[in-house]
């Protein structure tokens, strides 16, 4: 048995950060029902950000909304809206992600829900928060990235660069996951309900706790490495190098070690542990020249047997060959209600040595209303 089986959660939240959230409670158990306008559904179905289009429609819909239900109503209709009531009334959980107003206009704020539902842990994520100037801006990914300082931290020293992921979205469901888990775990003890609130900017300064803090004490800027950086705050030899035939990663090590392990003599002259950080450009270089003398093997069989942490960079079709990964068995194949089947990743959480796996897909639009009617508004 998981442990969310039982508990109802009523989702109304759309694109990536909410269904995210949703998405991680619905692996470990929840009954998650989606809910979803007549006609269009999530936006998420249609607004493309891939070319690939899977069962006629994005492909991140489909691995975002896996194992839940979608429930299609017009919040505008007072037959639809009735039934949607007769839902949170009974759920667990109810969460959104819309701008601050806009459940309040629906009628279904959380002060509103809770006059119907006392108990319920009521879960939101904003862009900005609800205070603010920038309260009604759009809570779009890269616009976060942009605004947070966090594209001044990744690729090499000149303009900024985002990252490749959606990943503030991501770590504001995270977020709103793990604030509504932790309300559970109060409402068991002590029967209170709760509102859960996350900001995708209140999470993008989070994930910057470590280069935040150290501004604060410095007050400096983060410097990026000219070439080869993969960390504004680490020195030499940290960063991606290329090879003679591929890519390979290192971490941290003592420059004079490494340049007697690689046979590279110019690197022994620096033996002040500062000069790893304060002459980092200088020493990539040399290390990148270097590197590219021989294979990633090569280098990679002479490091790791002295115990130096390097890796090879690795590619999705060659990681996905590698035992390293298939002994993880971190994929799972899903089956649509008309048949479609594919493949997508699991839940990342063991329990007990268990592995969280479901085999329901992404659902067409609608679809559950006939079940969700029979089994929870016509019993209410």
């Amino acid at each position: 048995m998981k442990p969310l089986e039982d508990y109802l959660v009523i989702d109304f939240s759309q694109f990536l950060s909410g269904p995210s959230a949703a998405l991680k409670l619905a692996d470990l158990g929840a009954r998650v029902i989606k809910m979803e306008k007549p006609g269009t559904g999530d936006i998420c179905r249609h607004l493309y950000t891939s070319n690939v289009i899977i069962n006629g429609e994005s492909s991140v819909f489909h691995a975002i909304n896996r194992n839940k239900e979608s429930f299609a109503a017009d919040i505008k209709n007072e037959t639809d809206k009735a039934q949607i009531w007769e839902l949170v009334k009974q759920a667990d959980v109810v969460m959104h992600n819309f701008r601050p107003g806009v459940m309040e206009r629906l009628g279904f704020d959380y002060e509103s829900v809770k006059k119907q539902n006392p108990t319920v842990i009521y879960g939101e994520i904003s862009g900005y928060g609800n205070e603010g100037p920038w309260k009604d801006k759009p809570g779009q990914d890269l616009l976060l990235q942009s605004l947070t300082g966090l594209t001044w931290l990744s690729g090499n020293a000149g303009g900024p660069v985002p990252m490749g992921l959606s990943i503030i979205d991501m770590l504001a469901g995270n977020h709103l996951a793990q604030g509504i888990l932790a309300c559970l775990l109060r409402k068991t003890i002590s029967g209170e309900g709760a509102l859960v609130q996350v900001s995708m900017l209140e999470s993008a300064i989070d994930f910057q706790f470590e280069a935040i803090t150290t501004y604060y004490y410095d007050g400096k800027l983060p410097e990026r490495s000219e070439n080869n950086n993969a960390h504004a705050y680490l020195g030499a030899p940290y960063g991606i190098y290329k090879t003679g035939n591929g890519y390979m990663a290192l971490a941290m090590g003592s420059i004079p070690q490494l340049g007697t392990l690689l046979g590279c003599e110019a690197m022994l002259v620096y033996t002040d542990v500062s000069e790893a950080f304060h002459k980092r450009d200088e020493i990539k270089a040399i290390l990148a020249n270097h590197l590219l003398t021989n294979t990633t093997d090569h280098w990679l069989d002479i490091l790791q047997k002295a115990d130096i942490w390097c890796a090879d960079v690795l590619t999705w079709d060659k990681l996905m060959q590698h035992e390293g990964f298939t002994s993880l068995d971190m994929l799972q194949n899903v089956i649509m209600s008309d048949g479609f089947k594919y493949q997508t990743t699991r839940s990342p959480i063991r329990i007990d040595g268990e592995l969280f796996t479901s085999p329901k897909g992404s659902p067409k639009l609608g679809e559950d209303n006939a079940t969700i009617i029979n089994q929870l508004i016509n019993k209410a």
